[in-house]
């Protein structure tokens, strides 16, 4: 006749039942810390967030789609290539218009990116020389990310259109004092 000698495996359950006094304590040391946590939780109604994306527009009056793409497109795409932390380049030329959208990789601190824009801005500058004479830019957007978090409308009876809006215009002069406000 054998036996089969089998590891019994440990059971937290088991171990709770044994031990009651130092599975109450546990318990109230786990509420007592979570009750401290839950004050220190983040409060922002609309938490900061930190858009990672660039447009880079030129303009070149006159000239057709394919200039637009050789000479200034191009050109602007393999200096932005050059930039640290490149994730996505799209572009889109169309006649006189050159439209690049830069996108950043997601894998550094938010704090870093005003110091990228930064040296994107400095290496297309250094580059705006060897576009062709007559463009305007390149112009950058890096700040389209800003939204409003709360819009508010005015509405009212018994006054003008024109009544109306100078009110409005009061009131957005009066907000626009409070801080924070934008």
């Amino acid at each position: 006749m054998t036996t089969a000698h089998t590891k019994e495996s440990f059971n937290l359950s088991k171990w709770a039942l044994l031990h009651p006094a130092l599975t109450r304590y546990l318990m109230l040391v786990l509420m007592a810390l979570g009750f401290a946590a839950y004050f220190q939780l983040g409060q922002d109604e609309d938490p900061p967030f930190t858009f990672r994306v660039m447009v880079v527009r030129s303009f070149w009056p006159g000239a057709t789609a394919q200039q637009m793409a050789e000479q200034v497109t191009d050109k602007i795409e393999r200096t932005l290539q050059e930039a640290p932390y490149p994730d996505k380049i799209r572009s889109f030329s169309k006649p006189g218009e050159s439209t690049i959208i830069f996108q950043l990789k997601d894998n550094f601190h938010p704090s870093e990116v005003p110091e990228v824009w930064y040296q994107v801005r400095k290496k297309i500058g250094d580059m705006r020389g060897s576009l062709p004479v007559g463009v305007q830019g390149p112009f950058f957007n890096d700040e389209f990310g800003d939204v409003y978090g709360v819009i508010y409308a005015l509405e009212s009876d018994g006054f003008s259109t024109a009544e109306v809006k100078s009110l409005a215009d009061m009131v957005r002069q009066e907000l626009l004092r409070v801080k924070d406000v934008s």
